[in-house]
């Protein structure tokens, strides 16, 4: 069985060697990858719907879904309850639309001129935030050739002060204005980004959204009152009941991971399921003798022999090569064990310490449970000074994602 994704392909596998063993992976001769829960997708979309509720919620999978594989993860979202999914390109749009997904699909940014037509092309909700971008919508809109099912729903974005993308409190108003008066159009939505949401007692999110508050109430005068709200991201959806209105848009938190590090311990952000692993063979185990150095630069000498064990992973596929300067671990047999060395484009090594029982075939996992022990994202996160965000997008399409 085959399944595929934007930028990734699944694979089954078949049963493992000895005890301790992975299972291998069928029609894939390399002994790494990543395997996705969509159980835990589902049921976080789930329990994340209780808590906001009676806001919906827009499941954010674009980036191939946080690196989970958008196709995958978007049905499972849907399964949970999410009523729309949010990506960042109308190409993420038009891959799911192509697969087969038909719930709403939100652009979260103003595509180029060059991305316009698939937003009419493919039924996707455009976000727009400057007068060139309207016109270009409307432009494709008046030009297309093909059937277009009733007026495209559009979503304007406020800059309240993240001043990433969106238009002015000003700019907003017209822009609303302008999208009423155009038939072609369906102003369904008016949003804006939080810029400090993961920093729960940060007064800015109160201002932010005082902003926001003020912009509605701006077009509530002009008789214009776009149905759906949105101001929370995952961090918001779950620390700042205010910021969720009619609708919610988590990213991070789908993928059962918290949205920073001061939040792992958030009552909610404790039920929620982390949906991905990390996970390899050994590929290669010897005994190097005591003084020896190991990998590119030899500057990791062994204070007496071990077991060294080789790992098929490495830079290429998303293992920082800082990971072992900074004190990274992996888990073979429930234990942990350091990377040993500098890590290299396509392996990796780990220091088992002597007489340890390290075989080839014996799975490893980088980022996961195994036994009692657990490596999470956000531990690699806080030893390489980033977020798990960056984790789990960085792990590479040449890893199969496996959905269990």
């Amino acid at each position: 069985m085959l399944l595929e994704s934007s930028t990734t392909t699944t694979y089954i596998r078949a049963p493992g060697g000895r005890p301790g063993t992975s299972p291998r992976v069928t029609g894939w001769l390399r002994p790494a990858w990543v395997e996705v829960d969509l159980a835990a997708v589902t049921a976080n979309v789930a329990r994340i719907r209780e808590v906001v509720a009676p806001a919906s919620v827009c499941a954010v999978v674009k980036a191939d879904g946080y690196g989970h594989g958008a196709l995958a993860v978007a049905a499972a979202a849907v399964a949970g309850g999410a009523s729309r999914l949010g990506v960042a390109l109308a190409e993420e749009g038009h891959q799911l639309r192509e697969a087969g997904l038909d719930a709403p699909i939100v652009v979260l940014s103003e595509p180029p001129h060059e991305a316009m037509s698939l937003v009419a092309d493919d039924n996707l909700t455009a976000t727009i935030y400057t007068e060139e971008g309207l016109a270009s919508l409307l432009d494709v809109v008046a030009s297309s050739r093909g059937p277009i099912l009733g007026p495209i729903s559009v979503h304007i974005k406020v800059d309240t002060g993240m001043h990433r993308v969106g238009a002015s409190p000003g700019q907003a108003v017209t822009l609303a204005r302008a999208i009423a008066a155009a038939p072609q159009l369906h102003l369904e939505g008016l949003f804006t980004h939080l810029a400090v949401a993961d920093e729960p007692s940060h007064p800015f999110t109160a201002e932010q959204l005082a902003r926001f508050r003020r912009v509605v109430s701006a077009l509530a005068a002009e008789g214009v009152r776009p149905p759906i709200l949105h101001a929370g991201n995952s961090a918001a959806a779950l620390a700042h009941p205010s910021s969720r209105y009619q609708m919610v848009r988590p990213g991070i938190a789908v993928y059962g991971l918290a949205p920073a590090p001061c939040m792992q311990d958030d009552p909610v952000v404790q039920l929620l399921q982390p949906a991905l692993s990390f996970k390899a063979d050994v590929s290669y185990a010897k005994t190097v003798a005591r003084g020896e150095g190991l990998s590119y630069g030899l500057r990791y000498h062994l204070a007496e022999a071990s077991v060294i064990a080789t790992v098929p992973v490495g830079y290429a596929d998303g293992v920082p090569r800082r990971l072992s300067q900074v004190g990274g671990e992996v888990l073979i047999g429930g234990r942990r064990y350091p990377v040993a060395g500098s890590v290299t484009m396509d392996q990796v090594l780990v220091d088992c310490g002597p007489d340890a029982d390290v075989r080839a075939g014996d799975e490893v996992v980088l980022i996961g449970r195994q036994g009692d022990e657990e490596i999470s994202a956000w531990e690699w996160a806080e030893r390489l000074g980033t977020i798990a965000y960056e984790v789990t997008c960085g792990l590479s399409p040449r890893l199969p994602r496996i959905y269990t």
